[in-house]
C-alpha cells in the first residue's frame, strides 16, 4: 500500500501546453532574426542626400548609366528613403565604381548635394527585411576600416571658453556705462582681468558682473595704480568645461562622420580626455583624418582702418588690434574684438557666384544674427574680414617613430569686404581658392567646429582581408569548441547529452538573434571569445543537472523523481554561478572600453540565453521524451 501511494505521488515531469508554446515561439523568433547572418554582405556604394537633395529616379538612372558606360558590372541598385545602394560582387569593382559614380554626380549635381561612400550592404532577402531582420553589426577588427584614438587639448578648451567672456564683458560694461581701462585680457592664472581707475566703479562692476555671470568666481585685484577685477572658473566649473568639451567634440565628430556617409561608425569617450573613432569599411585614412581632426572655425572681425598696417609691421601694433595675413601674404590689421564666431553657424553650403567663383553661403542662429546686424549697422562702409582658424598637428620623427607635437593655431584672412548695408543672419564668404576647398569648408562649418583641438595619438587601418581572416578564425574557434563539447556530451551522457547538444545549438542561435536585434550591439573579435566562453558555460549547467540526476538514481530514486529532483536541486547552484558571472560582465561593460565592452556584451547575452536553454529548454525536451511514461531506466 505504501509503495503504491509513493508511485502515484511521484511527479510526472510534464509541462503545461503554454510553456511549450512559449519555448517554440522564442525559438522561432530566434531563428528568424538569426537568419540574416547566413546571407552575408555585398560590397556596395551608398549615395546619401545632403540637406534637401532628393533621391530621384533621375539620380538612379544617372548612376546606372555611368556604370554601364564604364563597363562596371553591378548586381543591382536599391533605392529607399535614405540612400541609393549599388551592389557589387567584389571590392575591386566597388573601388572602380566609387570613382566613376562620384565624378558623375559631381559633374551633374555639384559637390554638396550627395555623399558617395563605400559600404557593405546586407544581402538579406526582402521578406526578412520586411520583418526588420538584419545581420549583426561587425566591429572594426572583423569588418576592416580605420581606428583613431584622439586626445582633447583641455588647456585650449578652458582658455577658449574663458576668452569668450572678454567681448561679453566689454559689451555689458559699455551698456551699463561703467568705464574700464582697456584692454580686457586673459590672466596667466586663468580667467579674465578688467581694470578700472575708480574703486567705486569697480565695486559697481563687481556687483553687476557677479550677478550676470554666476558660472564665474570673482575677486578684486590691487596694484599698478588701478583697481582690478578677475573673473575665473572654479575647480568644479573647470571640470564641467572639460567634460563639456569632450561631449561637444563627440557630437561634432558624429556630425562630421555622418557628412562622410560612413555606415555604423563608433564614436565614444575613453577616459577623461580621449575619444575613440572607428569607421568600419573606410580605407582612405588621409581623407578621414583631414575631415575628422580638423578644428576649423571662422571669426568675423573689423579691419582697423585708422592705423597704417606698415607701421604695425614695424612694431607699433595698437593694443586693440593684431596682424593676420591673407593667403597671398598680404598683412591685415584687424581689431581683436570678434563680431561672430563659427559657433553661431547653423548651416553652410558651397556654390558658385555670378562670376563662376567658389563661395560659401552662411546662415547664423538668432543670437549670431543679432550680433552681426548690430555690428554691421555701426560699421556701414567699413571693411570686415573673415578669418579662417585651424589647429594643425605637426609630427617629428624620434627614434624611427612619428611623435605628435602640441597643436598649433593657424589663422588666415580669407576674405575682406566692405559692408555696404546692414547684414542679417544670411551672407556669403568669397575669396576661396577652389570649389573643393569651398566644399570642405562648408562641410566643416555645417558639421560644427570642434570645441577644442584634438590630437590623434593612435591610428590603425585594418584591411577587409584581415577582417575576413579574423571572422574565419573566430568562426573556426567556435566550431572547434562546439564540436568538442557536442562529442563529449553525446558520448558521456548519451540521450541526455543529445538533449544538451540541442540546447547548446539553440543557445548559439539565440545569442546571434539577440545580437542582431539590439541596435547598439557590435560583434568584435573579443565578442567571439565571449561566445566561445559561453558555449562552455552553457553546457556546464546541463552537466550539473545531469550529475544531480545520476546522484538521485544512485540513491534509489525512481527515474521520474530523479529527473524532477535533478532539475530542481541544481537550479540554485546554476543561478548562483550565472548571476555572479553576469554581475562581472555588467561591471566589465560599465567600466571597460573597446574590446572589453565587446567581450562583456556577448558574455552577458550568452549567460541569459544559456539559462533559458539549459534549464527551461532542455527540460522541455526531456519532458517530451520521458514525461508521463513508466520509465525503468534513464540513458544518462
Amino acid at each position: 500500500m505504501f509503495m503504491n501511494q509513493t508511485a502515484t505521488s511521484q511527479p510526472m515531469n510534464k509541462y503545461p501546453i503554454w510553456k511549450y508554446l512559449l519555448i517554440v515561439m522564442i525559438l522561432m523568433i530566434g531563428i528568424i532574426y538569426a537568419l540574416p547572418n547566413l546571407y552575408g554582405e555585398d560590397p556596395s556604394i551608398q549615395i546619401s542626400p545632403q540637406r534637401d537633395a532628393a533621391l530621384s529616379s533621375e539620380l538612379e538612372q544617372t548612376v546606372e548609366t555611368v556604370l554601364n558606360e564604364s563597363e562596371i558590372t553591378f548586381s543591382r541598385i536599391d533605392r529607399n528613403e535614405k540612400a541609393i545602394i549599388v551592389r557589387f560582387a567584389d571590392t575591386e569593382t566597388q573601388l572602380s565604381a566609387q570613382y566613376a559614380i562620384n565624378k558623375a554626380i559631381h559633374d551633374a549635381y555639384g559637390t554638396d548635394d550627395y555623399t558617395v561612400a563605400m559600404n557593405l550592404a546586407p544581402a538579406t532577402p526582402q521578406w526578412l527585411r520586411d520583418l526588420n531582420a538584419s545581420p549583426m553589426k561587425l566591429g572594426l577588427d572583423l569588418r576592416g576600416g580605420i581606428h583613431f584614438l584622439m586626445e582633447v587639448d583641455m588647456k585650449t578648451a578652458v582658455d577658449k571658453r574663458q576668452s569668450q567672456f572678454i567681448s561679453d564683458f566689454k559689451t555689458d560694461l559699455r551698456t551699463k556705462k561703467l568705464r574700464y581701462l582697456p584692454p580686457i585680457v586673459l590672466s596667466p592664472k586663468g580667467g579674465v582681468v578688467v581694470k578700472f581707475r575708480d574703486e567705486a566703479v569697480r565695486e559697481k562692476a563687481y556687483s553687476f558682473l557677479r550677478s550676470r555671470y554666476q558660472e564665474l568666481t570673482f575677486e578684486t585685484i590691487e596694484g599698478d595704480g588701478s583697481f582690478g577685477l578677475r573673473g575665473f572658473f572654479s575647480t568644479q566649473q573647470i571640470q564641467t568645461v572639460r567634460n563639456d568639451a569632450v561631449r561637444q567634440n563627440i557630437t561634432t565628430l558624429r556630425n562630421r562622420v555622418n557628412q562622410l556617409g560612413v555606415a555604423e561608425p563608433l564614436i565614444q569617450r575613453q577616459g577623461a580626455e580621449r575619444i575613440v573613432v572607428q569607421l568600419p569599411g573606410v580605407q582612405d585614412s588621409a581623407q578621414a583624418k583631414k575631415i575628422i581632426s580638423t578644428t576649423a572655425s571662422l571669426e568675423f572681425r573689423m579691419v582697423n582702418e585708422t592705423r597704417n598696417v606698415q607701421d604695425a609691421l614695424r612694431g607699433r601694433v595698437p593694443r586693440d588690434s593684431e596682424i593676420i595675413y591673407e593667403r597671398n601674404g598680404q598683412p591685415q590689421l584687424l581689431k581683436k574684438d570678434i563680431i561672430v564666431t563659427g559657433d553661431h553657424i547653423v548651416n553652410a553650403n558651397s556654390s558658385m557666384d555670378e562670376n563662376g567663383l567658389p563661395q560659401v553661403n552662411i546662415v547664423l542662429d538668432a543670437k549670431g544674427g543679432s550680433k552681426m546686424t548690430a555690428s554691421s549697422k555701426r560699421n556701414v562702409k567699413k571693411l570686415m574680414a573673415t578669418v579662417f582658424i585651424e589647429y594643425k598637428t605637426d609630427y617629428v620623427e624620434e627614434n624611427g617613430k612619428l611623435i605628435a607635437q602640441p597643436p598649433r593655431k593657424v589663422e588666415e584672412v580669407i576674405n575682406v569686404a566692405r559692408i555696404q548695408t546692414a547684414l542679417g543672419n544670411r551672407f556669403r564668404i568669397t575669396g576661396l581658392d577652389s570649389a573643393g576647398e569651398a566644399h570642405d569648408l562648408a562641410l566643416l562649418l555645417r558639421a560644427g567646429a570642434l570645441t577644442a583641438p584634438i590630437q590623434i595619438v593612435e591610428e590603425r587601418t585594418i584591411g577587409p582581408s584581415l577582417g575576413q581572416e579574423n571572422i574565419e578564425l573566430g568562426m573556426l574557434s567556435i566550431q572547434i569548441g562546439m564540436s568538442l563539447v557536442l562529442i563529449f556530451m553525446l558520448v558521456y551522457y548519451r540521450v541526455f547529452g543529445l538533449v544538451a547538444n540541442v540546447a547548446l545549438v539553440t543557445n548559439l542561435v539565440l545569442i546571434v538573434a539577440v545580437m542582431s536585434l539590439i541596435p547598439g550591439a557590435t560583434l568584435t573579435l573579443p565578442g567571439i571569445a565571449g561566445i566561445v566562453l559561453t558555449v562552455g558555460m552553457a553546457v556546464d549547467a546541463n552537466v550539473l543537472i545531469f550529475e544531480r540526476i545520476r546522484e538521485e538514481l544512485r540513491s534509489g530514486s525512481s527515474p521520474q523523481l530523479a529527473i524532477h529532483n535533478g532539475y530542481d536541486k541544481a537550479l540554485s547552484t546554476i543561478a548562483d554561478a550565472n548571476i555572479t558571472t553576469l554581475i562581472a560582465a555588467i561591471i566589465l561593460f560599465a567600466v571597460g572600453t573597446g574590446p572589453i565592452k565587446g567581450f562583456a556584451v556577448t558574455l552577458a547575452i550568452g549567460i541569459l540565453t544559456s539559462m533559458f536553454t539549459a534549464i527551461m529548454g532542455s527540460r522541455a525536451v526531456i519532458n517530451l521524451i520521458y514525461g508521463g511514461k513508466n520509465v525503468k531506466k534513464l540513458s544518462v
